[in-house]
C-alpha cells in the first residue's frame, strides 16, 4: 500500500494551472521524437483523458520556408489538452513558429531546451540553450510576446556536472515569461544514463513561482509518488516509461485521483495494444508508418515466455498483414500456456527528450 503525505494529498486533489490553462490531471506525457505522433498519443489518451500531450519537437528554421506545415504538427482537435514543442536557436524563427502552432490549435507552446542529441546542440538548440542563458531567455521572451497562449520550457538540471546552472536557468525562464518548466533530472552529458538527480528538481521547484514538472526515471506509480514527495514538484512527467507502455500516465494519474492501483495489463492486453498501433501507423502513414512500427512493436513484446523471440521477427516487419499475424500467434499461445509472465517490463531506451 503506498503512503501520501497529506500536503501532497492535497496537492494532487486540485488542477494543474499553466498561465490560463487549466489541466485536470499532474501526470504529462513527455514529448518523445519519433514517437508521440497522432497515433502514439491516442493510445494514452485513452488512459489518461485529462492528461497534457505534446507532439514531437518541430525544428522552427524548417517551417520558414514550408510549403506546408510538417506532418507532427497535425493534431487532432479532440485531443485536449496538446502542447506543440518547438526547437531552434532564433528567437525570431521560434516566435514565427509559436504563431503556427497556436493556428494549428494548440493549447501551449513548448520550447525544447534539454534535448542531449549532437544533430540537435551542434546547432545551438536543444541542451546547449543551458550554456547560454541569455539566449535563451531571448527565446522565451520572443515567444511569449508572439503568442497569447502559456509558454513553457523543458529542459535539463545542466550540460555537466562541472556546469549544473539549472536553479539560475530556470529563474531566468520564468523572468522571461515562462509559465511552466518541466525539469529532467539529468545533465546533458549524462544522457538517459545514471540515475535522475531530483534533488536539483527540488531545489528549482524551492526557487519558482511558476508549476514545476519532475522529468526522470518515472516508471511506476510509486516512482512518481517518491519523485512527489523529495522534490515538491507540481506533476510528473513520463518519457522512456511509455515505451511500449501506453497505460501508464494513465496508471499514475488515476492513482493521483483515487487512491486505487489500477490492474495492470496482462501480456495479451499488451499485444493486443501493440496490434492496434500497428494499424494506426498504417492507417496513419502508410509503408512509412509500417517501418516506424518495428521499434514500437519489440517495445511490447517484452516480459512474457516468447518475447524474445517475437521481438526478432517483429523488427523485420515489412506489412501490417504479417505484423497483426506474429502479434495473433503469439496471443494465441499465451491464451493457451500457463508460463506467460503477465508482469510489466518499462521499456528503457534512449530517445530525444
Amino acid at each position: 500500500m503506498i503512503a501520501l503525505s497529506s500536503s501532497l494529498k492535497f496537492r494532487l486533489s486540485t488542477p494543474l494551472n499553466i498561465g490560463s490553462l487549466v489541466v485536470h490531471s499532474r501526470v504529462l506525457q513527455s514529448p518523445l521524437s519519433g514517437v508521440t505522433d497522432l497515433a502514439f498519443r491516442r493510445l494514452v489518451r485513452r488512459y489518461a483523458p485529462d492528461s497534457m500531450m505534446y507532439t514531437e519537437m518541430v525544428h522552427a528554421s524548417g517551417l520558414r520556408h514550408a510549403r506546408q506545415l510538417p506532418k507532427i504538427m497535425e493534431i487532432d482537435p479532440n485531443e485536449r489538452p496538446i502542447s506543440i514543442q518547438l526547437f531552434d536557436c532564433r528567437p525570431d524563427f521560434l516566435a514565427d513558429a509559436a504563431q503556427m502552432a497556436v493556428e494549428e490549435g494548440a493549447d501551449t507552446i513548448d520550447i525544447n531546451m534539454g534535448c542531449p542529441v549532437n544533430k540537435i546542440t551542434k546547432n545551438g538548440g536543444g541542451s546547449s540553450l543551458l550554456r547560454d542563458p541569455k539566449m535563451a531567455e531571448a527565446i522565451v521572451r520572443a515567444v511569449v510576446n508572439a503568442v497569447n497562449l502559456p509558454v513553457t520550457v523543458k529542459t535539463r538540471i545542466g550540460w555537466s556536472d562541472d556546469e549544473i546552472n539549472a536553479v539560475e536557468f530556470a529563474k531566468r525562464l520564468e523572468d522571461a515569461g515562462a509559465q511552466m518548466l518541466t525539469l529532467h533530472g539529468r545533465t546533458r552529458a549524462q544522457g538517459y544514463t545514471g540515475t535522475a538527480r531530483w534533488e536539483w528538481i527540488a531545489r528549482v521547484k524551492e526557487a519558482l513561482s511558476i508549476p514545476v514538472i519532475a522529468n526522470g526515471d518515472i516508471f511506476s506509480v510509486e516512482s512518481a509518488i517518491r519523485c512527489l514527495e523529495l522534490t515538491g514538484a507540481d506533476g510528473v512527467m513520463c518519457s522512456r516509461g511509455t515505451l511500449g507502455y501506453p497505460f501508464l500516465v494513465g496508471e499514475i494519474d488515476h492513482f493521483f485521483k483515487t487512491g486505487e492501483q489500477r490492474q495492470p495489463p496482462t501480456a495479451i492486453e499488451r499485444l493486443q495494444c501493440a496490434r492496434e498501433h500497428l494499424h494506426l501507423l498504417w492507417q496513419n502513414k502508410g509503408d512509412r508508418g509500417i517501418r516506424q512500427a518495428r521499434k514500437h512493436m519489440t517495445w511490447y513484446a517484452k516480459g512474457f515466455s516468447g518475447a524474445a523471440e517475437l521481438r526478432n521477427h517483429l523488427c523485420l516487419i515489412e506489412t501490417v498483414e504479417q505484423g497483426c499475424q506474429l502479434i495473433e500467434d503469439a496471443i494465441e499461445q499465451l491464451a493457451f500456456s500457463r508460463h506467460g509472465i503477465d508482469a510489466v517490463e518499462p521499456a528503457v531506451l534512449s530517445v530525444s527528450p
